[in-house]
């Protein structure tokens, strides 16, 4: 419990039971009307989610909806009465504070963040430090090398509540100044290490639309505001959903260390199963994208669509002009035991026309690179199958695409000749 407890500094806790202000609010009235509500084991946590989301202007969509309450569980009523109560109350006006004073606590928070002096709480055997400056963070971990950097903590939390494991001492870059930023310029897009999903999201779908479903199906809405992009990368999982992308996009990570700087490729990150290429007392700056300069596509597949662990994702990038493949980024995870790209297959389809018989020389190739192994998620022949589907998908989607790539690719090959 201690590892959790400093994680609420700077926060305001609300509950069901401070919103209601002797006046039940719409989304609560609503679940009534519409019988959403049964054993009520569930009722607390929707309820949160649904205002939640009206304050912050969420959408009414059947859509929406389902985005907001992907997070909450339901067994009583089967979701359809809760469905049509978030409907109707997202529709009302936008909820009053509740007499939670939300406004003034806010004000006192802002007081608080702006004051530099770092977090710092050494407990029993457990030490938990938020720094501020970059300065800060390399300092603490150079005397404490072994740290546990968290940020979001949707993966460190399962540790200890799923695994028992004990923290001694944790590092935060939740308050580490400009860590929290994204940068988007003509080169590319950069992400820092605090960046959650949900802050960069609008950034990721207008930089490629095709990030849009895959960011939609990691985790919930609950996880995907405190989950970090480069936290997913640290990880290291074979699974992860983001690295594929990135992958195939080129990106690179910048590294810091009370040493300096260093910038490597992301594919070079992951060594083996559990292994990154990290040194002592380094951590994750930032993530890297270069701009996109071919036709990209990304791809999650899972049991569920929602809050489903990855059986395979897969990151597409081709460089194509005048119908011939110059340049080739293929990469997946959950085929190996690292996020992996596909040299064989990028061979196999270089030089070469994006036709159908170049794909299914592409298929034969993806079955050399990777002998996934069978698991809970899913049977190693499925993966192949599916490695090798979604390379057809990936044709199927250029070959519907294809006039206005071609466009764009003409003008981008233009540009490069002109620089």
């Amino acid at each position: 419990m201690y590892s959790f407890l400093p994680y609420l500094d700077g926060k305001q806790i609300l509950t069901v039971e401070h919103i209601s202000a002797g006046t039940l609010t719409s989304v609560q009235t609503a679940l009534i009307t519409f019988h959403g509500s049964q054993c009520g084991f569930c009722t607390p946590g929707i309820v949160m989610s649904l205002l939640a989301s009206h304050i912050n202007q969420g959408g009414s969509t059947r859509r929406e909806v389902d985005d907001i309450l992907a997070g909450n569980l339901c067994r009583c009523t089967g979701y359809g009465p809760i469905i049509k109560a978030a409907q109707y109350a997202l529709k009302e006006c936008k909820p009053p504070s509740w007499g939670t004073n939300t406004e003034e606590i806010r004000l006192k928070l802002a007081e608080w963040d702006a004051c530099m002096r770092p977090l710092k709480i050494l407990k029993l055997n457990m030490v938990f430090f938020a720094p501020r400056t970059v300065n800060q963070l390399n300092v603490f971990l150079n005397e404490f090398p072994h740290s546990t950097i968290i940020a979001g903590m949707t993966d460190v939390g399962i540790w200890v509540t799923k695994l028992g494991k004990s923290l001694n001492s944790l590092v935060s870059l939740l308050k580490v100044e400009n860590l929290n930023e994204i940068t988007v310029s003509k080169n590319g897009i950069e992400i820092g290490a605090a960046v959650t999903y949900s802050d960069a999201f609008q950034t990721l779908v207008d930089f490629s639309s095709d990030f849009e479903e895959l960011l939609r199906r990691i985790g919930s809405t609950q996880i995907r505001n405190n989950g970090t992009i480069c936290g997913n990368i640290a990880n290291g999982s074979p699974i992860g959903d983001m690295a594929p992308a990135l992958i195939a996009l080129s990106a690179s990570i910048i590294f810091c260390s009370i040493r300096g700087h260093r910038k490597i490729k992301l594919d070079d990150f992951y060594i083996d199963y559990g292994k990154q290429n990290i040194r002592s007392n380094e951590f994750i700056e930032k993530i890297e994208i270069p701009s996109i300069k071919g036709f990209f596509k990304c791809y999650k597949v899972s049991k569920r669509f929602d809050q489903d662990i990855s059986a395979v994702v897969a990151g597409f990038q081709l460089q194509i002009f005048d119908q011939k493949i110059i340049t080739a980024r293929i990469a997946y995870g959950g085929m190996a035991n690292r996020p992996l790209r596909a040299f064989l297959c990028e061979k196999a389809l270089e030089g070469r026309e994006l036709t159908r018989e170049t794909i299914e020389e592409a298929k034969i190739a993806i079955c050399e690179d990777f002998s996934p192994i069978s698991d809970a998620r899913a049977s190693k022949e499925y993966r192949t199958l599916i490695a090798c589907n979604l390379i057809e998908r990936f044709f199927l989607d250029f070959s519907s695409s294809v006039v206005s790539y071609q466009l764009s690719d003409r003008r981008f090959y233009e540009e490069e000749k002109i620089d």
